[in-house]
């Protein structure tokens, strides 16, 4: 299904209210670019505690001109639907008070998107607020649209999750694989991944030119995709020299043949109706299989894949941009779900081609 083709409720319903909590980074930044066009939200306060006072234009280039301005995050307003986009340990803190001034909190870091406090403290470093994780919802409509749909609490997923999940989904869910099998996931990301803060390791001297791995083993993100797949993963992250964009070349091996018949199968019958999924199977061009050069800036997931007779192995490959179908535009689709609003409303936007690294 083309991307703007209707999915959900009339894109003329009612307008909506809307708070960015956390908005001067590069996540906040792409929340604020979203919901300035989205035709539903209002937005009525942007906060950051380093930029307070300042206008949201002299922090986001792509919003000169804006009214807003940042304000301190200990005064909140009253809004129908409060997205905070604060680092990890921050929401689970604050969570009381975000819904004494929302109806609806979507929060994009990690700090709801596990089942268990004992996966918290598995991977994390504990939780502060456990009673409130099995009532949130995790923010991929492509796996949990009717359990979105009148949420309260939204959970951002992890963009390296959300690549992985994505592209090995239709797999178990037609009976391809049943998590017993070998399941190697390699995924390369942008320096953005790191934040507007990321430190050395992100910056341009040290960034450039580098396939660097970083988590060659224990990444977070392995306990969203066991959780979310039921089976467990061979998980790698490297480094490379791209801004925007998250890319998962996922080697599988199967315990009984498949065909391409059987793969073309599986991944049509998940995301043939998808509004921000859109197959690259080989075929033609320079582009033949996913690529995040190819979603920069939009809400767009391409997945592919292609048969290794040779080892009786499948590729699958899968590309987003990881600041918006892995963050900020996972946040605004969820977000329509819940709230009964247009899917794509807000998320329209296509991509350019050429563009430089993404």
């Amino acid at each position: 299904m083309a991307v703007g083709t209707e999915t959900g409720a009339d894109a003329n319903a009612e307008t909506v209210t809307a708070s960015v909590i956390g908005g001067s980074g590069f996540t906040g930044g792409e929340l604020l670019r979203l919901l300035a066009g989205h035709p539903n939200v209002e937005i009525t306060e942007v906060t950051s505690r380093s930029k307070a006072g300042k206008s949201v234009g002299s922090v986001h280039p792509p919003l000169r001109g804006s009214d807003l301005r940042f304000t301190e995050p200990a005064d909140l307003e009253s809004v129908d639907v409060l997205f905070a986009a604060t680092p990890h340990g921050v929401s689970m803190g604050r969570i009381d008070d975000f819904f004494e001034v929302a109806d609806t909190v979507v929060d994009l870091s990690a700090d709801f998107r596990l089942e268990s406090e004992a996966q918290y403290d598995e991977w994390y470093d504990g939780h502060e607020a456990p009673e409130y994780l099995e009532q949130a919802e995790y923010a991929l409509p492509e796996i949990n649209r009717e359990n979105l749909a009148g949420a309260e609490l939204i959970a951002g997923g992890g963009c390296n999750a959300t690549a992985t999940i994505l592209g090995l989904y239709p797999l178990f869910e037609h009976d391809i694989l049943e998590g017993g099998e070998q399941v190697v996931v390699d995924v390369k990301v942008g320096s953005s991944e790191g934040g507007a803060g990321g430190g050395e390791a992100s910056s341009h001297p040290e960034r450039s030119g580098v396939v660097r791995p970083y988590a060659p083993t224990g990444h977070r993100h392995e306990a969203e995709i066991e959780q979310f797949l039921g089976t467990s993963v061979a998980f790698t992250c490297h480094a490379v020299d791209m801004v925007r964009g998250a890319s998962a070349t996922n080697h599988v091996f199967p315990s009984s043949p498949v065909s391409k018949g059987d793969l073309w199968q599986a991944y049509r019958g998940c995301y043939e109706d998808e509004p921000f999924v859109r197959m690259a199977a080989g075929g033609s061009g320079v582009y033949r299989y996913p690529e995040p050069k190819a979603v920069a800036g939009t809400n767009l997931a391409e997945v592919g894949f292609e048969l290794d007779p040779s080892n009786e192995r499948i590729v699958v490959l899968s590309a987003i941009d990881n600041m918006m179908k892995g963050s900020a535009g996972q946040a605004v689709h969820a977000a329509n779900v819940a709230l009964g609003l247009e899917e794509t409303a807000g998320l329209e936007f296509t991509g350019l081609h050429p563009v430089g690294a993404p």
